[in-house]
């Protein structure tokens, strides 16, 4: 990436809107919270800036390093933002971008013709939200530095040092009367460095992490999209190893696109906008899967694959299996949110549509056999979607309580307050008839399974539906699932999966969490699934009990218990139907008492691929998994 430079980029270049007073007033407004999502929001509005210098080309290197006491350092080696007097608001250009919203060169297409950052309000956001920043800039033959303590300068623009270098460092700590929890999550930050890299070939990124031990990682890629396809194609099965790939460009709109199709039934498809990534999508995506509707339908019918198929294809058709990434590149995104999940430019859906359904008709000529490969599986997804319309349709005919009442599967509680009604997935007829027995019925739903259920991960959408024990837990939850699930519909406000503490548990836990992650997700992201911990040891001394939860709980136990008493009996549970329905209340059931461990979702690529390892059809990933950590593994806790 040759580094370029730019002397018309001045102070007059910096266009002012609008000043930041009401940003701490209203912090969710611009960062979309003060939890961690908004925590991190921060770096990400500083790291934009560097990577719209090197998207513009004039920056070739960013580093973002963590240190001690919560402060963040991002740098680049761009312009540097310029110093020299605004001509509106008399002050230098820093100091006008770090305290006016709405003020950077984004808005000038001679600056920036496409940009990531939030229009200019990005850095100033960060610097209001902050207890201290400090920028530095090299330009104009010198170091430039000035600080800012909650938005305000608390020192004059200072000119340091000579110097021939050129760029822009960012310091900041967040403010914590704004951020309950100032807590950054590696792994969370070397994510979407990644995708940054990926998006932006030739640009280096380092991430360094001073804060304990210390940790240190670079991102390069000279095909950028490439590599990122290949990532998403570990541990998973194309249908043959090329891919179609679309680099286009003009005054209007740039798009850079690859995808592929996988043998089985899964989706993975990365938006973005300007390197934003739009998790909801929008237009783009609209144009993108248009555009696959209407470069299939033409050449399946030239082929006469799709002849007398009576068929009419939908986006659910030409998702199922695909693997996708779209970078698009515009002058003016509008998003949907401050936090951009979805585009909403109204004329980039007709613009993708048609520079890709052209350009994919073309390869798709030139590759008949790959044409005839990704067609058969379109139309295989065809079938598979109107054999599940039918099974579901079957399904959603029985209304929940009739249905649940007569399998008798299903004891549900009295209340109807979803938000304290919880449900209790066990596993055997045995634990689940103690949990009946020893639950408070007002509030705890049980649902008993019947050994383990069908592994979704290898089965299509009609198999799916014909499994009476997914059945079940379909209804019971209310949502429906899948593209149609509601969270509105929810019946209850905790599931919580109790399973043994042996392999089999171990096994069946891992495939209802597998279930709830493919056609629940929603469950999972929001927090609404837990796992219960019964206890591994109930220990007796005459008629006082004692459980233990862990093996190093029973020692110490154990050992304070034998200071005193001599006749202390130790009990290991096997599973949860050795327990009595008052045992089982007292450890697994009773809120007061019982321990939960809520299943969370940080990293749903990481998490995408470990299901497609342990659970998918593959047996090579799985084994070299198992061989990998199991030495590890002490006491196996899935």
């Amino acid at each position: 990436m040759a580094k370029k430079i730019d002397p018309e980029y001045k102070a007059e270049s910096i266009q002012v809107l609008e000043g930041i007073e009401a940003v701490r007033k209203r912090p969710g407004m611009y960062i979309g919270g003060t939890g961690l999502d908004g925590l991190h929001h921060l770096i990400w509005e500083v790291v934009n800036n560097s990577v719209d210098e090197a998207l513009a080309g004039y920056a070739k290197n960013i580093e973002v390093r963590l240190e001690k006491e919560n402060r963040v350092v991002v740098s680049d080696d761009g312009r540097g933002i310029p110093v020299d007097l605004h001509p509106k608001t008399k002050k230098s250009a820093l100091e006008t971008i770090l305290t006016y919203l709405h003020a950077g060169g984004k808005f000038s297409h001679k600056v920036y013709k496409v940009s990531g950052g939030l229009h200019g309000v990005g850095v100033s956001v960060v610097n209001a939200l902050s207890k201290y920043l400090k920028a530095i800039v090299k330009r104009d033959g010198f170091e430039w530095s000035q600080e800012y303590k909650k938005g305000k300068p608390v020192t004059p623009l200072k000119k340091g040092r000579k110097t021939t270098e050129t760029g822009t460092t960012i310091i900041f700590e967040p403010d914590p009367e704004i951020f309950p929890e100032i807590r950054f999550e590696r792994e969370r930050i070397l994510d979407y460095l990644k995708h940054q890299a990926y998006l932006t070939p030739g640009l280096r990124i380092n991430f360094i992490d001073e804060r304990e031990d210390y940790f240190a990682y670079s991102f390069y890629f000279e095909k950028g999209l490439q590599a990122f396809l290949k990532h998403l194609l570990l541990g998973r099965h194309p249908l043959f190893s090329d891919f179609f790939e679309l680099n286009y460009r003009d005054e209007k709109i740039e798009i850079n696109l690859i995808f592929t199709y996988l043998e089985h039934q899964e989706t993975i498809e990365y938006f973005f906008t300007n390197n934003i990534l739009n998790p909801e999508g929008g237009t783009h995506a609209t144009g993108f899967h248009n555009g696959l509707i209407k470069a299939f339908t033409k050449v399946g019918e030239e082929l006469n694959i799709f002849k007398n198929k009576n068929l009419s294809l939908t986006t659910e058709d030409v998702k199922g299996g695909i693997v996708a990434i779209l970078s698009l590149k515009i002058p003016e995104p509008q998003f949907e949110g401050q936090t951009k999940a979805k585009l909403g430019n109204p004329e980039v859906r007709s613009l993708v549509e048609g520079v890709f359904s052209e350009k994919l008709i073309e390869w798709l000529h030139k590759n008949p056999e790959k044409a005839k490969i990704i067609l058969n599986r379109i139309l295989t997804n065809v079938e598979a979607r109107r054999a599940a319309k039918e099974a579901k349709e079957a399904v959603l005919k029985k209304r929940i309580q009739a249905s649940l009442t007569l399998s008798g599967k299903l004891a549900d509680c009295s209340s109807k307050n979803p938000e304290e009604r919880e449900l209790f997935i066990v596993e055997g007829e045995s634990a689940g008839g103690s949990a009946k027995q020893g639950r408070d019925r007002r509030f705890q739903a049980v649902l008993p399974l019947k050994g383990k259920i069908l592994n979704v991960e290898k089965a299509g959408l009609g198999k799916i539906l014909k499994s009476e024990e997914i059945k079940n837990i379909i209804l019971a939850l209310g949502t429906g699932f899948g593209k149609d699930f509601n969270l509105e519909n929810l019946r209850y406000s905790k599931i919580i999966i109790a399973c043994d503490a042996d392999s089999d548990g171990n096994h069946i836990r891992t495939l209802l969490l597998t279930l709830f992650y493919r056609y629940f997700r929603p469950l999972v992201e929001k927090g609404y699934i837990y796992i219960a911990q019964p206890p591994l040891y109930k220990i007796q001394v005459g008629k006082e009990i004692y459980y233990a939860y862990n093996d190093a709980e029973k020692d110490a136990l154990i050992k304070e218990l034998s200071k005193s008493r001599k006749n202390i009996d130790v009990q290991r549970y096997k599973g949860l139907g050795e327990m009595n329905p008052e045992e089982l209340w007292e450890t697994t059931l009773n809120p007061e008492k019982r321990v939960l461990k809520q299943v969370t979702l940080k990293d749903a690529e990481e998490a995408d691929r470990l299901f497609n390892i342990l659970m998918g059809q593959d047996v090579e990933p799985r084994r070299k998994f198992i061989e990998t950590y199991a030495p590890e593994v002490q006491n196996l806790d899935i």
